[in-house]
């Protein structure tokens, strides 16, 4: 350990496999965290919000360790190091897992060692000969089918200065082995081509006409790196699902999605994080119907029934912590919690969670209807019969009844006789109504 490399760990802080602590207490939860993951390392000496503290290091404390990673069922094997005032000591990933403490089975998800049940942690050892399909190597990707600027980009979101050389940032991050061979998280994230070496790795999103799967409109397959897929699948649902537009005066209009953007997001990382890349032809399914979205991705569900949307296990915790840097993931096991909530905020139908071979969640999209915004100026929702200049004049109109077509073409920045030809059509839909005559009268918006 260098000055440079302790700088580093405490800039990155927490993650899958790091943790930090101001004592040793609790510590055991952590030994048996990292043992029955990918091993990590406890820094004793520094707090929750990467400050050093330091700690009097001396052999009782270093001894009084030793006896807590012994007294572990099965014992746990650790070694112990020190860089200045900081205790530091590095958990192996174990052989003979799954390791419990006096308080129970723990599993690093993340940066959180995360307690479960002796069922649920054999079930997840049985159900994948390797626990992490993201921590096998692929010898055949070499570092010419890395993409280096995808890394650096990450780095920078990460909010980590690149004070280290690119292999020692792929050491740190985990996303290679000693001997400096890429990880499957590595491919998945920053390979130049991901699909070439994990073809189940895409996402295919389809929008059908109608409520079944018979007529197809428009399919995408997006087989690049995680975030690439990630962000053309949010592209694709905009494309393809409806938009209402808030409008408060005359400043931009917001577009707000038909189902909450922020739900949609939530469910896409969800589908990412925990599908099963085992299943190699299996992939991350977006279907779009007349009457609902559905997500679905490979996996069976991993805690019981009872403690869905409360306890989440990610079969790829080191991807979860990667996308926890760059704030798409938040804390572990609330993403369903928050789905359930945006939804519910919104008055939408409550979504549904389907446990098969698959994880499916389903969003049921409003059905079509005109309605007037909280701030009493008019909103199109969930349909395209008004265009915006039409949205514009009954805006203005509704605060300026008495307005002439000269001022409303002023206004809303068309000629007039575009004016009057917007106004026919609105009148013909029986939303406005011209009272008096033509040069005394006034406007009445119809409600």
């Amino acid at each position: 350990m260098n000055d440079k490399t302790f700088d580093f760990i405490l800039k990155k802080g927490e993650d899958y496999q790091t943790e930090f602590k101001e004592n040793i207490g609790g510590m055991e939860k952590d030994l048996v965290a990292f043992a029955n993951a990918e091993g990590g390392h406890i820094l004793i000496g520094i707090t929750d919000d990467n400050k050093v503290k330091g700690i009097e290091i001396n052999n009782d404390l270093k001894a009084k360790i030793q006896d807590i990673a012994r007294g572990c069922d099965l014992t746990i094997t650790i070694k112990i190091s020190e860089y200045k005032n900081v205790l530091i000591i590095t958990v192996p990933e174990s052989a003979i897992k799954p390791h419990r403490c006096g308080h129970g089975f723990y599993l690093r998800v993340g940066s959180i060692s995360q307690k479960l049940s002796v069922e649920e942690i054999r079930d997840l050892f049985n159900k994948q000969g390797k626990l992490f399909f993201e921590e096998m190597t692929n010898i055949d990707f070499a570092q010419k089918d890395f993409d280096l600027k995808k890394f650096t980009e990450f780095i920078k979101k990460s909010n980590l200065s690149e004070t280290l050389s690119t292999q020692e940032l792929l050491a740190r991050f985990e996303l290679v082995n000693q001997k400096g061979e890429f990880k499957n998280a590595a491919i998945l994230l920053f390979g130049k081509t991901p699909s070439k070496f994990i073809p189940q790795g895409i996402i295919t999103c389809v929008l059908y006409k109608g409520t079944g799967k018979v007529i197809i409109l428009d399919k995408k397959d997006f087989s690049s790196d995680i975030l690439s897929n990630y962000t053309d699948t949010i592209n694709f649902l905009y494309k393809n699902l409806r938009l209402r537009y808030e409008i408060k005066g005359f400043g931009p209009r917001k577009e707000i999605l038909e189902i909450p953007e922020e739900a949609l997001k939530e469910a896409i990382i969800n589908a990412i994080v925990h599908r099963d890349y085992f299943e190699k032809g299996a992939v991350i399914q977006i279907d779009i119907f007349d009457d609902r979205v559905e997500i679905s991705n490979p996996g069976t569900l991993l805690v019981k029934e009872a403690d869905f949307g409360k306890k989440s296990i990610s079969r790829n915790p080191l991807i979860f912590g990667l996308l926890q840097r760059i704030d798409l993931v938040e804390h572990v096991g609330s993403g369903i919690m928050r789905i359930r909530e945006t939804i519910s905020k919104a008055g939408l139908v409550a979504p549904k969670f389907e446990f098969t071979t698959f994880f499916t969640v389903i969003f049921y999209r409003p059905k079509l209807e005109i309605e007037i915004i909280k701030n009493k100026e008019w909103s199109e929702k969930w349909s395209e019969k008004w265009s915006e200049n039409q949205r514009k004049l009954i805006t203005y109109l509704e605060k300026n009844p008495k307005a002439t077509r000269k001022e409303l073409a002023k206004k809303i920045k068309i000629n007039p006789s575009a004016i009057q030809k917007n106004l026919n059509t609105l009148k013909k839909q029986g939303k406005v109504k011209r009272i008096g005559s033509d040069k005394g009268g006034h406007w009445e918006i119809k409600k």
